[in-house]
This record gives structure tokens, C-alpha cells and sequence, in this order.
């Protein structure tokens, strides 16, 4: 007859709620905590909150419209107008974005203003 040994202590593949999750992603980003710190408490890898994270940050993401997934040109159009209004009054450029979004630039607007705009579309 051989011999049995028998490995008492928590089973290695445990299966978490998700209010246990969320609990233990709450307390390991919390301001001040350390995620080392929660994983030695709950006696679990680093990598599996972090996937924890990751999966909740998927599941509550918006999906990014086929539309606009891929760069492209814009058309621009020139009018002249022969009646030249005043600078100011009227936008120097007019920017129509999708869903009916539309960004003008007067000629007053500083170049610093107009560059921190057009950075934040990209």
C-alpha cells in the first residue's frame, strides 16, 4: 500500500463574487493604499487585480463609433465674400465635427488658444 499526503489550507483556485471584487479593487486603489499590501491580504497576485481592473474599465467603456475610428483629410472650402465683414464679427475658420459638432476660430483667438483646441480634438 503507498502512501497519501493530503494538503490541508485554501484552495488554490478560488472563485470571488463581484461585490468581493469590486471590494478588493475599492480598497487597493484607494488613496494611500498599496496594491501589494492588498494582495498579501487576500493572499492573490498583483496581476489578477490588475485584470480585474482592466475588465471593468472594458465593461463600462464606450465603443468608439466606426466612423471616426480611422484618420483621414477633411475637405476644405474657401468663400470669398464680397462684402468683407468686419474681423471679429465673423469666425476665420469654422471646424464641423461629427454628430453635428461644430468649433469656430475667430481671428482674435490667441495662437496658444487655437493649439490647446486643436490638440484636445486629436
Amino acid at each position: 500500500m503507498g502512501q497519501i499526503t493530503v494538503f490541508s489550507g485554501p484552495e488554490r483556485r478560488r472563485r470571488w463574487s463581484d461585490e468581493e471584487r469590486l471590494e478588493i479593487l475599492n480598497q487597493a486603489f484607494a488613496p494611500g493604499a498599496c496594491v501589494a499590501e492588498v494582495c498579501r491580504r487576500y493572499d492573490i497576485s498583483s496581476a489578477l487585480i490588475y485584470t480585474w481592473r482592466r475588465k471593468l474599465r472594458d465593461a463600462h467603456a464606450e465603443p468608439e463609433p466606426d466612423a471616426l475610428a480611422a484618420p483621414g483629410f477633411a475637405a476644405a472650402v474657401m468663400i470669398e465674400d464680397a462684402e468683407g465683414p468686419h474681423a471679429g464679427v465673423q469666425p476665420a475658420i469654422v471646424i464641423d465635427l461629427a454628430r453635428g459638432k461644430r468649433i469656430s476660430i475667430f481671428a482674435s483667438a490667441s495662437p496658444a488658444l487655437v493649439a490647446s483646441a486643436l490638440k484636445a480634438l486629436r
